[in-house]
């Protein structure tokens, strides 16, 4: 690593209109080991990043004759490869629709800084960086590199721990895919995916089937057994190869449930197709799941049509739930949907354990996040078993029995 590139992983950049709030965020970044420069206008910021490469960029969303979203359109066209942090005070929606631009323009986007800005928060949203990694530290990938990682069997999978909030208990599992990269290290989906063909998706998620299966198998022999999750694509459903695969691996695993998850906008794109299919995996006694619930725009109606048996709320309404009440208001919409409905609400992305009496009371059934616990190599889940869950663990400390609400 050359000394530009050392001192761009250092460097900041931040715009911002109020040179006190300016000022005290470069303290703060000093005093996490980052370098920062300050601009008060657009031109001034594309000019530093240009210039720069910097590691990051901090903008505030309101500011002069140009807002925050003109920034990032202009950012993107710039080519920054690095991270976006906004920080603002405006409301919430005005800041998820901007989250959601950069992300759409291509930006790496960190979870918005509130005003006044927290030394904890921040350091909270670097330290989520840092486990990202950086968008271009991933070496060249070419389609060789990529089918010699499916023959040397470098995919490999991390479970994501699932909790029944009733009882505290460890209840299911969702199966992430890593690739063991020989440079780069162990990479996370978001990493690799984007490179995948159409051919290499589906072998890939043939071979994620095969080792969770494989790994499930292999907990209920040792005693213990857990729903299994695992993320596919509207693209499997339809692969014929898919049902018999599952069908096939789940009749070694008695009564434990194996949910396929498909994300809300996947699976109500055709409500047709998506009907035959959630049917014939109903009929062969597989679960369906929605996951990322909340953040598409399909009619609610369709719950009512599909035999789906979970919902799982996204993380971005589950994060801030103890902070914004229309964050708490839309769980408790979802998760009062699930209950008249018959079906499983999981809220996704716990990190305060607080806020698990609250996401009971409002119906939730389930729980996961790296609050409760990260995910974790096959091998570790059954020492997870055994000890005690993290959800009696906070609950003994506060003096309250696992399952009660306030």
């Amino acid at each position: 690593m050359n000394d530009l590139t050392m001192q761009a992983s250092r460097l900041v950049v931040v715009l911002e209109e109020d040179p006190d709030a300016a000022a005290t965020l470069s303290l703060q970044l000093r005093a996490l080991g980052m370098e920062s420069r300050y601009c008060r206008q657009g031109q001034h910021l594309i000019g530093e990043v240009v210039a720069r490469r910097p590691h990051l960029v901090i903008m505030a969303l309101e500011f002069g004759q140009h807002d925050g979203f003109a920034m990032l359109r202009r950012l993107a066209e710039s080519g920054y490869r690095g991270r976006v942090l906004l920080l603002s005070g405006v409301e919430r929606k005005i800041v998820r629709i901007a989250e959601r631009l950069g992300q759409a323009l291509g930006l790496a986007m960190l979870p918005s800084l509130g005003k006044p800005m927290r030394l904890g928060e921040l350091r909270r949203r670097l330290e989520d960086q840092a486990a990202g990694g950086e968008p271009d530290a991933l070496p060249p990938c070419r389609l060789e590199e990529l089918n010699q990682a499916f023959a040397r069997q470098e995919i490999t999978l991390h479970y994501q721990p699932q909790f029944d909030l009733s009882t505290g208990r460890l209840s299911g599992v969702e199966a992430l895919v890593r690739w063991a990269h020989p440079v780069a290290g162990l990479l996370v989906p978001g990493r690799f995916l984007p490179l995948l063909t159409p051919d290499q998706n589906r072998h890939l998620t043939r071979r994620v089937l095969q080792l969770a299966l494989e790994d499930a198998q292999h907990w209920r022999r040792a005693g213990l057994s857990l729903s299994l999750s695992v993320n596919v694509t509207a693209d499997d459903l339809t692969c014929p190869e898919l049902l018999a695969l599952v069908s096939e691996g789940r009749r070694s695993l008695g009564d434990a449930p194996v949910v396929l998850e498909i994300t809300e906008t996947a699976a109500m794109e055709d409500e047709l197709l998506g009907g035959e299919v959630a049917a014939r995996l109903h009929l062969s006694g597989l679960e369906v799941s929605v996951d990322d619930f909340g953040v598409g725009f399909s009619s609610l109606a369709r719950l009512q049509l599909l035999p789906i048996s979970e919902l799982k709320v996204d993380r971005s309404f589950v994060s801030r739930l103890l902070e914004d009440p229309q964050d708490a208001a839309i769980v408790e919409a979802v998760a009062l949907l699930g209950r008249r409905l018959g079906i499983r609400v999981v809220a996704e992305g716990i990190e305060d354990l607080a806020c698990l009496p609250l996401l009971e009371r409002f119906g939730c059934t389930h729980a996961q996040g790296f609050g409760l616990a990260r995910p974790m190599p096959a091998g570790d889940i059954l020492t997870l078993a055994r000890a005690q869950s993290p959800i009696r663990a906070s609950s003994a400390a506060s003096g309250a029995s696992p399952g009660s609400t306030p």
